[in-house]
């Protein structure tokens, strides 16, 4: 394909001021506050500059940790427009993740807001680097992290050795709008702009290094498959750290002209009052959330009517909950994504108008634009339609690497340019891809493959389940066994014995799961995704009991 959009992030904002700038660009429905597109530019402009004014300069790594706050949506654009690499914070690090990835990417700077639920991310930073306190502001000089400089936080409070927040935008009077014409006009697509750290459940943390490129071009494709316009209102709950919130929510917003409407932090009773009184037309979410959105008690009270798309992606997405949400929220057009942050993140999507079973049942064929090849992970050979193996991509969606990590990099993306995932996937003949789970899901029982999304899918036909993740346990006798966890809906009561009896018949013996255990909720990434290995680490401990 010939690229959709040359664009920089900065670029992009410029477009569509010019082109709606009385459209709503951003709504807090919970501070009051609404800007318009041409607002938006003014003020990303500012911070521009006030980067420039501190004497940060293109190439730089700012790290940014917080919820989902307008101080965060206006640093990733203005970032966008000077060159400065945004380093996206996960909201639920602590102490020895957070010191892990200022000392990896080499920030010089964080910017944080004061406290995440009951987390004090001050005393987090302080920990870390104690010399803030006695350091001048923007001259600290940590024994641990020899790069960092300096702290602002999204605050007007006074803290030592730290900016608040209005302290830093001064810093823009220091420069002309010429000058940051010359830093727009200097950025070039393929600079990377974004560094986004994997969630790490092998291992440390790896940065992911996305470009101008990857992440415009995937926003744009992204809205365009939802047929987003400038007459749209997007309802944003995930979090911006993620590619979610800040691809396939900021980005794919700014590239149609949409007005984003942003909650910081996912409630679904907000989350349903936000779409009714602000009359979204799209929502986005992790298959957890619109569960819980639409198991609210009071989800029959508010009216959805003006919900007409959005996409649900982040996790495997059950089939009866997509029903409901294109039946009981009307969201006729939802859409199912698949990606992961490696690939800016979307590769596949399915179409507003694919047929409903392919709508619910895949995640779509792959982007224009971007290659799609199903390999046995064994040998590497590509395997044909209806046999599950590895999915792999190529194309402009494929990060620029992992940041200071060439062997992690070279194992991920071959020679060719091709992304293995390291998912499981099956491709029918007509290229619409099923993901039935990780490589490392997979759960062998006595020689027989079982995709654990297979079985969760079954069993979320219960009329008493409200959600259920299935999982592999050690087992001496067959290697491994099935471990189901569920989560019932608000008054209900249900057995093992009951739910195996249901088991029976319906599907293979081999597929009912051997233990069940009920949980009121699931680990969760601060992204909401499930953390199926402390899930996994969960059931071990308990089969050993």
């Amino acid at each position: 394909m010939g690229l959709l959009n040359e664009k920089t992030i900065g670029e992009i904002v410029k477009e569509a001021a010019s082109l709606f700038p009385n459209r709503e660009a951003y709504v807090y429905p919970e501070h009051g506050i609404r800007k318009t597109y041409k607002e938006f530019d003014a003020e990303t402009d500012e911070l521009a500059k006030a980067f420039i004014g501190m004497g940060i300069q293109k190439g730089e790594h700012i790290a940014i940790w917080s919820d989902n706050k307008r101080e965060w949506l206006l640093s990733q654009f203005a970032t966008g427009k000077m060159g400065a690499v945004l380093v996206t914070v996960n909201t639920n690090y602590q102490e020895k993740e957070l010191e892990y990835l200022l000392q990896q990417s080499d920030s010089t700077t964080l910017i944080l807001c004061e406290s995440f639920k009951s987390t004090s991310y001050l005393d987090i930073i302080r920990a870390i680097c104690p010399e803030i306190i006695t350091s001048k502001k923007g001259n600290i000089q940590s024994e641990k992290l020899p790069h960092f400089k300096r702290v602002i936080v999204m605050s007007e409070n006074d803290y030592p050795g730290i900016y608040k927040w209005s302290e830093f935008v001064a810093f823009a009077n220091k420069v002309s709008d010429e000058a940051l014409d010359e830093y727009l006009e200097a950025l070039h697509n393929d600079d990377v702009i974004n560094i986004q750290y994997t969630s790490g459940t092998t291992g440390f943390p790896k940065g992911v290094m996305l470009s101008h490129k990857n992440i415009v071009n995937n926003g744009q494709l992204v809205g365009d498959y939802i047929h987003l316009t400038e007459h749209d209102r997007l309802c944003i709950p995930v979090p911006f750290f993620h590619c979610f919130g800040c691809v396939m929510g900021t980005i794919a917003s700014v590239t149609h002209g949409t007005t984003m409407v942003i909650i910081e932090q996912f409630d679904a009773g907000k989350v349903l009052k936000m779409v009714q009184d602000e009359k979204c037309t799209a929502l986005h979410g992790v298959p957890t959330m619109f569960i819980a959105e639409l198991n609210h008690p009071d989800f029959k009270q508010f009216d959805l009517s003006s919900l007409r798309t959005g996409i649900m992606a982040g996790s495997i997405c059950p089939i009866e909950v997509m029903k409901k949400v294109i039946e009981d929220m009307g969201a006729s057009e939802i859409t199912i994504a698949y990606g992961q942050t490696e690939t800016s993140p979307v590769i596949t999507q399915t179409k507003t108008d694919d047929a409903i079973e392919k709508r619910v049942s895949s995640v779509g064929k792959a982007h224009p634009g971007v290659e799609v090849k199903i390999i046995d992970p064994a040998t590497g050979e590509d395997i044909p339609a209806g046999v599950p193996g590895e999915l792999c991509t190529r194309g402009y969606l494929v990060m620029q690497g992992y940041y200071k990590n060439e062997e992690a990099t070279n194992s991920t993306i071959d020679d060719n340019g091709w992304l293995h995932t390291g998912d499981i996937a099956v491709m029918d003949d007509e290229g619409y891809i099923d993901i039935t789970g990780r490589i490392k899901d997979m759960v062998i029982r006595g020689g027989e493959n079982i995709y654990p999304k297979e079985v969760e899918e079954f069993l979320y036909q219960h009329p008493s389940i409200q959600d259920v993740q299935v999982v592999g346990v050690p087992d001496q006798k067959y290697g491994e066994e099935l471990m189901a966890w569920v989560i019932l809906k608000s008054g209900e009561n249900l057995t093992p014995e009951a739910l195996r009896e249901y088991c029976k018949g319906k599907i293979s013996y081999h597929k009912i799961p051997k233990y069940i255990e009920f949980i009121d909720a699931y680990p969760m990434t601060a992204s909401g995704k499930i953390q199926k290995f402390l899930l996994r680490e969960m059931s071990k401990k308990r089969v050993e009991v």
